[in-house]
């Protein structure tokens, strides 16, 4: 069995975020969360950047920009829920921004369901030499 890519980071950042839900649990406004996870990562020691904007391209040209949760250790794209339940539209709008800000990993994490929920996701038509964050 192969290691994920940035499979550290991304098991810190989970573990930061189980450590929140096992705190304040389910019910909370996603923004409680997000607040809750930055003392956690810093805690931690892990870098990281909250409501990051992020340019988005299309062609190599700019077409708009979005604030993503998280921008960790300049690699890990983290998208918060706090959702009774994650559904595909929430899957595909990760997997979209991944290639739309060229990253190749993200998180999404779901704070309002009773069990955290989180899921990795991988972008697999990064351009390697094309970075979002300084083009």
């Amino acid at each position: 069995m192969s290691e994920l890519k940035y499979g550290k980071v991304t098991e810190k950042i989970i573990g930061c975020a189980m450590k929140v839900h096992a705190a304040l649990g389910n019910g909370f406004q996603e923004v409680i969360y997000q607040r809750a996870l930055a003392i956690e990562l810093k805690v931690a020691g892990v870098n990281f950047e909250r409501e990051f904007t992020m340019k988005i391209f299309y062609r190599n040209q700019e077409v708009g920009e979005r604030r993503v949760d998280f921008f960790v250790e300049n690699l890990i794209m983290v998208e918060l829920k706090a959702l009774i339940c994650l559904e595909n539209a929430h899957l595909a709008q990760g997997k979209n921004y991944l290639e739309a800000y060229n990253l190749e990993v993200g998180l999404l994490i779901n704070f309002g369901a009773t069990s955290l929920e989180f899921k990795r996701l991988e972008n697999f038509k990064y351009k390697t030499g094309f970075n979002p964050v300084n083009p």
